[in-house]
């Protein structure tokens, strides 16, 4: 959620979750890492209460993408972007745009799960809250339950909840990830291929939690999994790198237009396996 007094020109979230997530709007983005360009001039619509995927080979700018979306890319030395990402009406890319307090507003789910080694379970989860100073403003205890059931995990800890979180199994983890990630009721989750390091089991899990998550937030997922863009999303946008490395959005549309009915002749030679 977003401070008034940290960024005026963004609106606030609700502090309470709405039944209809807000969309993105993606205009000319346009993403460096020095002088390289990474991805180029992408437009795009990540649409609410739906799971966005994007898919492509390797190199061409899934991630640089995503990470764009929150403003985590600025992150990496001499690393920028330009172009617009609309956040309902709001561009978090405006001059006077506090990079901190996007985050807030849009949550991010790495590709290795990454829970906080030294804090127990239930720190994991607070630690949102306590780090963005909002832990004084709610009940905590409530927060850290709800959010452990919105992410599918509160009867397997409910009774460990002082136990590590590196103690979980690499599902639990990744699940631990996206309720630390929700507790502060973000407008948007990202998740950059959540499942490459889980089990099959661990990732029909996830997929079941996505489905999910969509009743309640704009999702945008990256995947290399063909399969499981078709199994979890309503969108899909397909991605594409030349000899010059430099990702180009190739083809956005409803999943099922994509995996049955494609426009470009790359997206088909893609998901039927020519390449990539």
């Amino acid at each position: 959620m977003m401070e008034a007094n940290v960024a005026t020109e963004v609106a606030p979230a609700a502090s309470a979750r709405a039944s209809e997530a807000i969309s993105m709007r993606v205009e000319g983005l346009t993403a460096f890492y020095g002088a390289h360009r990474a991805i180029e001039n992408v437009d795009m619509v990540i649409e609410p209460n739906a799971v966005t995927a994007i898919i492509g080979p390797s190199g061409c700018g899934k991630s640089t993408l995503i990470r764009c979306l929150n403003r985590i890319h600025e992150i990496v030395p001499k690393a920028r972007a330009e172009g617009k990402v609309l956040l309902g009406t709001d561009d978090i890319y405006a001059k006077g745009i506090d990079a901190v307090a996007v985050r807030r507003r849009i949550g991010m789910v790495f590709q290795k799960p990454n829970p906080f080694p030294m804090m127990s379970v239930y720190d994991n989860v607070a630690s949102g809250l306590r780090l963005n100073g909002l832990a004084g403003d709610v009940n905590v205890d409530e927060v850290v339950e709800r959010s452990l059931r919105q992410a599918a995990l509160w009867d397997e800890v409910k009774d460990k909840l002082k136990a590590g979180g590196a103690s979980l199994s690499g599902g639990q983890q990744q699940r631990l990830c996206i309720a630390r990630s929700i507790a502060v009721q973000p407008d948007v989750l990202l998740m950059d291929e959540p499942c490459s390091a889980l089990d099959p089991i661990a990732t029909y899990r996830i997929e079941e939690l996505v489905v999910e998550l969509k009743q309640r937030y704009t999702i945008a997922i990256v995947t290399h999994s063909m399969q499981q863009a078709s199994r979890i999303s309503d969108n899909t946008a397909f991605m594409l790198a030349g000899e010059e490395r430099v990702g180009r959005l190739v083809e956005f549309a409803p999943t099922r237009q994509i995996f049955t009915n494609p426009q470009d002749k790359r997206t088909e030679d893609y998901i039927t396996g020519r390449f990539g």
